[in-house]
């Protein structure tokens, strides 16, 4: 049997597999194709591009840009919104470094 790893199936739990194209990625998060080229001068998110040129989004793309529609409904301009979710991430990182040192200090 060969390794998992080499099955094309398994692109599809990749979530940073860009298997999406721009118009299914704006339908699937309920936006125009315009807002995820606008996430991406904005340096949110840098879709893949397919050999012809054309951008592909991954899963987490796509959670990530409909967080970004999610802030930007509620009234958020879309500069704010884009620096936002980056200090969410940004947070969330540390707290996890946190914990692994917490977890490594009580080990030892």
């Amino acid at each position: 049997m060969p390794p998992r790893s080499t099955r094309p199936v398994d692109k599809l739990d990749d979530d940073d597999y860009p298997a999406y194209t721009m118009g299914r990625a704006a339908d699937m998060i309920g936006t125009a194709p315009a807002f995820l080229r606008a996430l991406g001068e904005h340096r949110l998110i840098t879709p893949l591009r397919s050999e012809g040129g054309h951008r592909r989004y991954s899963r987490y793309q796509l959670r990530i840009a409909a967080r970004a529609r999610e802030l930007v409904d509620a009234g958020t301009p879309i500069e704010a919104a884009c620096r936002i979710i980056i200090l969410e991430d940004q947070l969330e990182e540390a707290r996890r470094i946190n914990e692994e040192l917490r977890t490594r200090g009580a080990a030892s």
